[in-house]
Protein backbone atom coordinates (compact mmCIF):
# COMPACT_ATOMS: atom_id res chain seq x y z
CA UNK A 1 0.00 0.00 0.00
CA UNK A 2 1.33 3.42 -0.96
CA UNK A 3 2.51 5.53 2.00
CA UNK A 4 1.42 2.88 4.52
CA UNK A 5 1.15 4.46 7.98
CA UNK A 6 2.61 2.74 11.07
CA UNK A 7 -0.74 1.34 12.21
CA UNK A 8 0.53 -0.76 15.08
CA UNK A 9 2.39 2.09 16.75
CA UNK A 10 -0.46 4.48 16.12
CA UNK A 11 -3.35 2.35 17.32
CA UNK A 12 -1.55 1.47 20.53
CA UNK A 13 -2.01 5.15 21.42
CA UNK A 14 -5.81 4.95 21.10
CA UNK A 15 -8.68 2.83 22.34
CA UNK A 16 -9.50 2.04 18.72
CA UNK A 17 -8.93 -1.71 18.52
CA UNK A 18 -6.87 -3.63 15.98
CA UNK A 19 -6.66 -2.71 12.31
CA UNK A 20 -8.64 -4.85 9.87
CA UNK A 21 -8.32 -2.76 6.69
CA UNK A 22 -6.61 0.50 5.78
CA UNK A 23 -7.22 2.08 2.39
CA UNK A 24 -5.90 5.39 1.04
CA UNK A 25 -8.63 7.86 0.16
CA UNK A 26 -8.27 10.41 -2.63
CA UNK A 27 -5.28 12.49 -1.68
CA UNK A 28 -5.67 16.20 -1.15
CA UNK A 29 -3.15 18.80 -2.15
CA UNK A 30 -1.48 18.97 1.25
CA UNK A 31 -1.91 15.84 3.34
CA UNK A 32 -2.77 12.15 3.17
CA UNK A 33 -5.80 10.30 4.43
CA UNK A 34 -6.82 6.69 5.06
CA UNK A 35 -10.10 4.89 5.53
CA UNK A 36 -9.39 2.69 8.53
CA UNK A 37 -11.56 -0.17 9.80
CA UNK A 38 -10.69 -1.79 13.10
CA UNK A 39 -12.24 -4.23 15.52
CA UNK A 40 -13.94 -1.24 17.17
CA UNK A 41 -15.27 0.74 14.24
CA UNK A 42 -14.46 2.92 11.26
CA UNK A 43 -12.04 5.83 11.37
CA UNK A 44 -10.35 8.42 9.23
CA UNK A 45 -6.59 8.54 9.78
CA UNK A 46 -4.96 11.78 8.70
CA UNK A 47 -1.26 12.01 8.00
CA UNK A 48 -0.18 15.64 8.26
CA UNK A 49 2.42 15.20 5.57
CA UNK A 50 2.92 18.69 4.15
CA UNK A 51 5.80 20.33 6.04
CA UNK A 52 4.12 23.74 6.00
CA UNK A 53 1.11 22.42 7.94
CA UNK A 54 2.65 19.56 9.95
CA UNK A 55 3.82 21.34 13.09
CA UNK A 56 2.30 19.33 16.00
CA UNK A 57 1.65 22.42 18.12
CA UNK A 58 -0.24 24.10 15.27
CA UNK A 59 -2.25 20.94 14.61
CA UNK A 60 -3.14 20.66 18.29
CA UNK A 61 -4.36 24.24 18.28
CA UNK A 62 -6.57 23.49 15.29
CA UNK A 63 -7.95 20.50 17.15
CA UNK A 64 -8.74 22.53 20.25
CA UNK A 65 -10.49 25.12 18.09
CA UNK A 66 -12.74 22.50 16.51
CA UNK A 67 -13.51 21.01 19.92
CA UNK A 68 -14.64 24.37 21.23
CA UNK A 69 -16.58 25.09 18.05
CA UNK A 70 -18.37 21.78 18.49
CA UNK A 71 -19.31 22.90 22.01
CA UNK A 72 -21.05 25.87 20.39
CA UNK A 73 -22.96 23.60 18.02
CA UNK A 74 -20.96 24.38 14.88
CA UNK A 75 -20.95 21.30 12.59
CA UNK A 76 -17.34 20.28 12.98
CA UNK A 77 -15.91 16.93 13.97
CA UNK A 78 -13.05 17.02 16.48
CA UNK A 79 -10.36 14.31 16.54
CA UNK A 80 -10.14 11.46 18.99
CA UNK A 81 -7.78 11.84 21.95
CA UNK A 82 -5.24 9.15 22.67
CA UNK A 83 -4.67 7.44 26.01
CA UNK A 84 -2.59 10.44 27.08
CA UNK A 85 -5.33 12.91 26.14
CA UNK A 86 -3.40 14.25 23.17
CA UNK A 87 -4.98 14.49 19.72
CA UNK A 88 -1.72 14.55 17.71
CA UNK A 89 0.39 11.40 17.52
CA UNK A 90 3.98 11.81 16.34
CA UNK A 91 5.48 8.56 15.10
CA UNK A 92 8.76 8.37 13.21
CA UNK A 93 8.87 12.14 12.95
CA UNK A 94 5.45 12.33 11.28
CA UNK A 95 2.26 13.78 12.76
CA UNK A 96 -1.03 11.87 12.63
CA UNK A 97 -4.56 12.37 13.92
CA UNK A 98 -7.36 9.81 14.25
CA UNK A 99 -10.98 10.74 13.59
CA UNK A 100 -14.14 8.64 13.64
CA UNK A 101 -15.44 8.13 10.12
CA UNK A 102 -18.41 10.26 9.09
CA UNK A 103 -20.54 9.30 6.13
CA UNK A 104 -21.35 12.28 3.99
CA UNK A 105 -21.11 13.83 0.55
CA UNK A 106 -19.73 17.01 -0.94
CA UNK A 107 -22.16 19.39 -2.63
CA UNK A 108 -21.37 22.15 -5.10
CA UNK A 109 -23.49 25.26 -5.36
CA UNK A 110 -25.37 23.87 -8.37
CA UNK A 111 -26.69 21.14 -6.07
CA UNK A 112 -28.01 23.62 -3.48
CA UNK A 113 -31.41 25.29 -3.44
CA UNK A 114 -31.55 29.05 -2.83
CA UNK A 115 -32.51 28.35 0.77
CA UNK A 116 -29.57 26.02 1.20
CA UNK A 117 -27.29 28.69 -0.27
CA UNK A 118 -28.49 31.03 2.44
CA UNK A 119 -27.80 28.39 5.04
CA UNK A 120 -24.30 27.97 3.63
CA UNK A 121 -23.61 31.68 3.98
CA UNK A 122 -25.01 31.68 7.49
CA UNK A 123 -22.81 28.72 8.35
CA UNK A 124 -19.65 30.52 7.28
CA UNK A 125 -20.75 33.62 9.15
CA UNK A 126 -21.29 31.51 12.26
CA UNK A 127 -17.84 29.99 11.82
CA UNK A 128 -16.23 33.43 11.71
CA UNK A 129 -18.20 34.81 14.67
CA UNK A 130 -17.66 31.65 16.71
CA UNK A 131 -13.94 31.46 15.95
CA UNK A 132 -13.52 34.98 17.25
CA UNK A 133 -15.19 33.89 20.48
CA UNK A 134 -13.38 30.60 21.04
CA UNK A 135 -9.92 31.76 19.97
CA UNK A 136 -10.13 34.90 22.05
CA UNK A 137 -11.34 32.92 25.07
CA UNK A 138 -8.91 30.05 24.66
CA UNK A 139 -5.77 31.92 23.69
CA UNK A 140 -6.44 35.51 24.78
CA UNK A 141 -5.55 36.59 21.25
CA UNK A 142 -5.71 40.36 20.73
CA UNK A 143 -7.96 40.80 17.73
CA UNK A 144 -10.17 43.65 16.56
CA UNK A 145 -13.42 43.76 18.58
CA UNK A 146 -16.47 42.05 17.13
CA UNK A 147 -18.96 44.03 15.11
CA UNK A 148 -22.21 42.57 16.40
CA UNK A 149 -22.16 39.22 14.60
CA UNK A 150 -24.85 36.92 15.88
CA UNK A 151 -25.80 33.31 15.56
CA UNK A 152 -29.01 32.65 13.61
CA UNK A 153 -31.56 30.27 15.04
CA UNK A 154 -31.47 26.72 13.78
CA UNK A 155 -27.72 26.21 13.58
CA UNK A 156 -27.29 25.21 17.20
CA UNK A 157 -24.57 27.74 17.97
CA UNK A 158 -25.86 29.32 21.12
CA UNK A 159 -23.77 28.58 24.16
CA UNK A 160 -20.19 29.20 25.34
CA UNK A 161 -17.98 26.20 26.18
CA UNK A 162 -18.97 24.58 29.45
CA UNK A 163 -16.04 22.21 29.80
CA UNK A 164 -12.55 21.49 28.59
CA UNK A 165 -13.09 19.44 25.42
CA UNK A 166 -9.43 18.47 25.31
CA UNK A 167 -10.10 16.17 28.27
CA UNK A 168 -13.48 14.86 27.15
CA UNK A 169 -13.13 11.97 24.67
CA UNK A 170 -16.89 11.45 24.54
CA UNK A 171 -17.33 14.58 22.46
CA UNK A 172 -15.05 13.55 19.61
CA UNK A 173 -17.49 11.13 18.04
CA UNK A 174 -18.33 12.42 14.58
CA UNK A 175 -15.37 13.20 12.39
CA UNK A 176 -13.94 11.94 9.17
CA UNK A 177 -14.17 13.18 5.62
CA UNK A 178 -15.71 10.83 3.12
CA UNK A 179 -12.88 11.42 0.64
CA UNK A 180 -9.95 13.68 -0.16
CA UNK A 181 -9.88 15.68 -3.34
CA UNK A 182 -7.93 18.68 -4.61
CA UNK A 183 -9.72 21.94 -3.79
CA UNK A 184 -11.10 23.87 -6.75
CA UNK A 185 -9.15 27.00 -5.83
CA UNK A 186 -5.69 27.84 -4.69
CA UNK A 187 -5.31 27.89 -0.91
CA UNK A 188 -6.06 31.36 0.35
CA UNK A 189 -2.70 31.83 2.04
CA UNK A 190 -0.75 31.44 -1.18
CA UNK A 191 0.21 34.58 -3.07
CA UNK A 192 -1.37 35.10 -6.44
CA UNK A 193 1.60 36.04 -8.60
CA UNK A 194 4.40 34.05 -6.97
CA UNK A 195 4.91 30.66 -5.34
CA UNK A 196 3.62 30.32 -1.80
CA UNK A 197 6.22 31.51 0.66
CA UNK A 198 7.85 28.83 2.78
CA UNK A 199 7.18 30.07 6.27
CA UNK A 200 7.68 28.34 9.56
CA UNK A 201 4.64 27.13 11.51
CA UNK A 202 5.22 29.88 14.05
CA UNK A 203 5.14 32.51 11.33
CA UNK A 204 1.95 31.07 9.89
CA UNK A 205 0.07 30.86 13.14
CA UNK A 206 1.27 33.80 15.22
CA UNK A 207 -1.59 36.34 15.27
CA UNK A 208 0.83 39.27 15.47
CA UNK A 209 2.27 38.14 12.15
CA UNK A 210 -0.97 37.32 10.39
CA UNK A 211 -2.82 40.47 11.39
CA UNK A 212 -0.43 42.57 9.30
CA UNK A 213 -2.49 43.45 6.20
CA UNK A 214 -1.15 41.71 3.12
CA UNK A 215 -0.31 43.78 0.06
CA UNK A 216 -2.30 43.08 -3.08
CA UNK A 217 -0.51 41.52 -6.07
CA UNK A 218 1.67 43.89 -8.04
CA UNK A 219 0.84 43.77 -11.76
CA UNK A 220 4.49 44.40 -12.62
CA UNK A 221 5.33 41.04 -11.07
CA UNK A 222 2.41 39.43 -12.85
CA UNK A 223 3.58 40.68 -16.25
CA UNK A 224 6.94 38.98 -15.65
CA UNK A 225 5.16 35.79 -14.65
CA UNK A 226 2.93 35.89 -17.73
CA UNK A 227 5.96 36.21 -20.02
CA UNK A 228 7.65 33.27 -18.28
CA UNK A 229 4.54 31.10 -18.57
CA UNK A 230 4.09 32.00 -22.22
CA UNK A 231 7.67 30.88 -22.88
CA UNK A 232 6.97 27.59 -21.09
CA UNK A 233 3.83 27.09 -23.17
CA UNK A 234 5.81 27.63 -26.39
CA UNK A 235 8.44 25.11 -25.31
CA UNK A 236 5.96 22.42 -24.32
CA UNK A 237 6.00 19.45 -26.70
CA UNK A 238 3.88 17.99 -28.02
CA UNK A 239 1.57 20.96 -27.98
CA UNK A 240 -1.99 20.17 -27.00
CA UNK A 241 -5.37 21.81 -26.39
CA UNK A 242 -4.41 22.76 -22.84
CA UNK A 243 -1.42 24.71 -24.22
CA UNK A 244 -3.72 26.50 -26.64
CA UNK A 245 -6.15 27.53 -23.91
CA UNK A 246 -3.31 28.53 -21.58
CA UNK A 247 -1.77 30.79 -24.22
CA UNK A 248 -5.13 32.40 -24.98
CA UNK A 249 -5.88 33.09 -21.31
CA UNK A 250 -2.39 34.44 -20.60
CA UNK A 251 -2.57 36.93 -23.47
CA UNK A 252 -6.12 37.86 -22.52
CA UNK A 253 -5.18 38.40 -18.89
CA UNK A 254 -2.21 40.57 -19.80
CA UNK A 255 -4.53 42.83 -21.78
CA UNK A 256 -6.98 43.04 -18.87
CA UNK A 257 -4.22 43.91 -16.42
CA UNK A 258 -2.85 46.61 -18.69
CA UNK A 259 -6.35 48.07 -18.92
CA UNK A 260 -7.06 47.92 -15.17
CA UNK A 261 -3.59 48.40 -13.65
CA UNK A 262 -4.75 51.59 -11.91
CA UNK A 263 -7.38 49.65 -9.94
CA UNK A 264 -4.93 47.81 -7.70
CA UNK A 265 -6.56 47.70 -4.24
CA UNK A 266 -4.91 48.82 -1.00
CA UNK A 267 -3.93 46.43 1.76
CA UNK A 268 -6.62 44.17 3.12
CA UNK A 269 -9.33 45.22 5.52
CA UNK A 270 -10.59 43.92 8.90
CA UNK A 271 -9.19 40.57 9.92
CA UNK A 272 -10.34 37.76 12.16
CA UNK A 273 -9.94 34.03 12.64
CA UNK A 274 -10.98 32.08 9.53
CA UNK A 275 -11.10 28.47 8.38
CA UNK A 276 -8.68 29.39 5.62
CA UNK A 277 -9.81 26.85 3.01
CA UNK A 278 -13.62 26.85 2.89
CA UNK A 279 -14.76 25.11 -0.31
CA UNK A 280 -17.05 22.23 -1.35
CA UNK A 281 -14.51 19.48 -0.70
CA UNK A 282 -14.03 20.65 2.88
CA UNK A 283 -17.73 20.52 3.74
CA UNK A 284 -19.64 17.27 4.16
CA UNK A 285 -23.41 17.06 3.89
CA UNK A 286 -25.64 14.41 5.40
CA UNK A 287 -28.89 14.67 3.49
CA UNK A 288 -29.62 18.36 2.98
CA UNK A 289 -27.80 19.59 6.07
CA UNK A 290 -24.11 20.34 6.62
CA UNK A 291 -22.65 17.53 8.72
CA UNK A 292 -19.04 18.60 9.19
CA UNK A 293 -16.56 21.26 8.12
CA UNK A 294 -13.22 19.48 7.76
CA UNK A 295 -9.56 20.23 7.06
CA UNK A 296 -8.66 23.10 9.36
CA UNK A 297 -4.97 23.08 8.36
CA UNK A 298 -5.09 26.72 7.30
CA UNK A 299 -6.85 28.08 10.36
CA UNK A 300 -5.46 31.56 10.91
CA UNK A 301 -6.07 35.28 11.10
CA UNK A 302 -7.07 36.66 7.71
CA UNK A 303 -9.58 39.13 6.21
CA UNK A 304 -12.88 37.42 6.98
CA UNK A 305 -14.94 39.00 4.22
CA UNK A 306 -12.40 37.87 1.64
CA UNK A 307 -12.82 34.26 2.73
CA UNK A 308 -16.56 34.71 2.25
CA UNK A 309 -16.06 36.01 -1.29
CA UNK A 310 -13.50 33.35 -2.20
CA UNK A 311 -15.80 30.61 -0.98
CA UNK A 312 -18.70 31.94 -3.05
CA UNK A 313 -16.46 32.12 -6.12
CA UNK A 314 -15.77 28.40 -5.67
CA UNK A 315 -19.21 27.15 -4.66
CA UNK A 316 -21.18 29.14 -7.24
CA UNK A 317 -18.96 29.19 -10.31
CA UNK A 318 -20.55 27.51 -13.32
CA UNK A 319 -18.65 25.38 -15.86
CA UNK A 320 -18.66 28.32 -18.30
CA UNK A 321 -16.88 30.55 -15.78
CA UNK A 322 -19.86 32.64 -14.68
CA UNK A 323 -21.18 33.02 -11.16
CA UNK A 324 -24.72 32.11 -10.20
CA UNK A 325 -25.55 35.58 -8.93
CA UNK A 326 -29.01 34.82 -7.46
CA UNK A 327 -27.55 32.06 -5.31
CA UNK A 328 -24.57 34.24 -4.45
CA UNK A 329 -26.96 36.96 -3.26
CA UNK A 330 -28.80 34.53 -0.94
CA UNK A 331 -25.49 33.31 0.44
CA UNK A 332 -24.07 36.81 0.96
CA UNK A 333 -27.15 38.16 2.71
CA UNK A 334 -27.11 35.31 5.19
CA UNK A 335 -23.37 35.64 5.71
CA UNK A 336 -23.63 39.35 6.49
CA UNK A 337 -26.35 38.74 9.06
CA UNK A 338 -24.48 35.92 10.79
CA UNK A 339 -21.04 37.54 10.75
CA UNK A 340 -22.16 41.12 11.40
CA UNK A 341 -20.42 42.23 8.20
CA UNK A 342 -21.45 45.37 6.36
CA UNK A 343 -22.21 45.67 2.63
CA UNK A 344 -19.19 47.97 2.23
CA UNK A 345 -16.91 45.29 3.74
CA UNK A 346 -18.20 42.74 1.25
CA UNK A 347 -17.78 45.15 -1.68
CA UNK A 348 -14.19 45.89 -0.67
CA UNK A 349 -13.54 42.15 -0.40
CA UNK A 350 -15.07 41.60 -3.84
CA UNK A 351 -12.63 44.12 -5.28
CA UNK A 352 -9.63 42.52 -3.61
CA UNK A 353 -10.56 38.96 -4.60
CA UNK A 354 -11.31 40.11 -8.16
CA UNK A 355 -7.84 41.65 -8.33
CA UNK A 356 -6.35 38.50 -6.82
CA UNK A 357 -7.99 36.41 -9.55
CA UNK A 358 -6.68 38.69 -12.29
CA UNK A 359 -3.13 38.11 -11.05
CA UNK A 360 -3.50 34.43 -10.16
CA UNK A 361 -1.95 31.67 -12.30
CA UNK A 362 -1.38 28.92 -9.77
CA UNK A 363 -2.99 26.24 -11.94
CA UNK A 364 -0.69 27.05 -14.84
CA UNK A 365 2.32 27.15 -12.54
CA UNK A 366 1.49 23.70 -11.24
CA UNK A 367 1.07 22.41 -14.80
CA UNK A 368 4.19 23.94 -16.34
CA UNK A 369 6.58 24.36 -13.41
CA UNK A 370 5.75 21.27 -11.35
CA UNK A 371 4.36 18.99 -14.04
CA UNK A 372 1.38 18.56 -11.71
CA UNK A 373 -1.85 18.23 -13.66
CA UNK A 374 -4.32 17.64 -10.82
CA UNK A 375 -5.91 21.07 -11.26
CA UNK A 376 -6.05 21.03 -15.07
CA UNK A 377 -9.74 20.17 -15.20
CA UNK A 378 -10.55 23.26 -13.12
CA UNK A 379 -8.60 25.68 -15.28
CA UNK A 380 -11.20 26.38 -18.01
CA UNK A 381 -13.88 27.62 -15.57
CA UNK A 382 -11.45 29.34 -13.19
CA UNK A 383 -9.67 31.23 -15.96
CA UNK A 384 -12.95 32.24 -17.60
CA UNK A 385 -14.27 33.52 -14.27
CA UNK A 386 -11.65 36.27 -14.04
CA UNK A 387 -12.66 37.58 -17.46
CA UNK A 388 -16.40 37.39 -16.78
CA UNK A 389 -15.95 38.96 -13.33
CA UNK A 390 -14.17 41.93 -14.90
CA UNK A 391 -16.97 42.45 -17.40
CA UNK A 392 -19.73 42.00 -14.79
CA UNK A 393 -17.92 43.73 -11.94
CA UNK A 394 -20.87 45.91 -10.85
CA UNK A 395 -23.30 42.99 -10.90
CA UNK A 396 -20.97 40.88 -8.75
CA UNK A 397 -20.59 43.72 -6.24
CA UNK A 398 -24.34 44.07 -6.15
CA UNK A 399 -24.85 40.38 -5.45
CA UNK A 400 -22.63 40.57 -2.37
CA UNK A 401 -23.90 43.93 -1.09
CA UNK A 402 -27.67 43.95 -1.85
Amino acid sequence: MLHAPPLGALLRRYAAGTALTCEPVDEGLLNRGYRLRTTRGRYFLKHHFDPDTADPASIARQHRATERLADLGVPVAPPLPGHDGRTVAVVGGHAYALHPWIDGRHRHGAQLTPGQCGRLGALLGVVHASLEHVMRAAHAERLPPGRGGHVPRGLGVNAPPARDPERDPEHASERAPARRMPPPERPARATAAAPAEHTSPAERTTPVETTVPAPSPDPADTFVLIDDLLARVRRHRPADSFDELARHRLLERRTLLERHADRRPPRSGPVGWVHGDFHPFNLLYRGDAPAAIVDWDRLGVQPRAEEAVRAAAIFFVRPDGTLDLPKTREYARAYRRAAGATPSELMAAVHRVWWERLNDFWMLRWHYERDDTRADSQFPAASALAVWWTREYDAVCGAFAD
